[in-house]
């Protein structure tokens, strides 16, 4: 098994990182955090429904004979990925690990401006897709809500 500074062996199949990059055990333990991190996760699988959706529509207006550019079938095919990434993040983040929770924070933040952005640029997709995109995002934004709620904030206190 390879480690590097920051991580230490405790058996075959995890690690611990370092002190100053772990949440405060006690205060993930506090119900408040125990329901944000259940409300977290919960928006990720409603993410990764809708986004689910999302592509089962693309592909059902395709069959159909209706135009269908690429664009729109690059993003149905990695928004529902996305969902993988931000429910490995959150597992992470509500076992402790900082640096998951503070990139699940960042991109909870991001994701939506980018992928509303950009559906807005003329010409890119139908208005249908860029509302049905819109609506996979609204779960992402109530996981950017929580993460910056104070109880995860206490839970991951500043450590500089």
């Amino acid at each position: 098994m390879e480690t590097n500074a920051n991580t230490t062996p405790t058996d075959a199949n995890t690690t611990t990182t370092d002190p100053a990059l772990l949440a405060t055990p006690a205060l993930l333990a506090t119900p408040a955090a125990l329901a944000a991190f259940g409300r977290t996760r919960a928006a990720v699988k409603i993410y990764g429904a809708l986004t689910a959706a999302a592509l089962l529509a693309v592909i059902a207006v395709a069959s159909t004979g209706h135009m269908v550019n690429p664009f729109m079938w690059i993003r149905a095919i990695l928004l529902p990925l996305i969902a993988v990434l931000l429910h490995r993040l959150a597992l992470s983040a509500s076992q402790g690990s900082r640096r998951a929770f503070e990139r699940l924070r960042g991109i909870s933040a991001v994701f939506p401006v980018a992928i509303v952005g950009v559906d807005l640029i003329p010409g890119v997709c139908p208005w249908w897709y860029a509302a049905v995109q819109a609506l996979c995002v609204l779960p992402v934004i109530g996981i950017a809500l929580t993460t910056r709620g104070t109880t995860l904030r206490a839970a991951f206190p500043k450590t500089r």
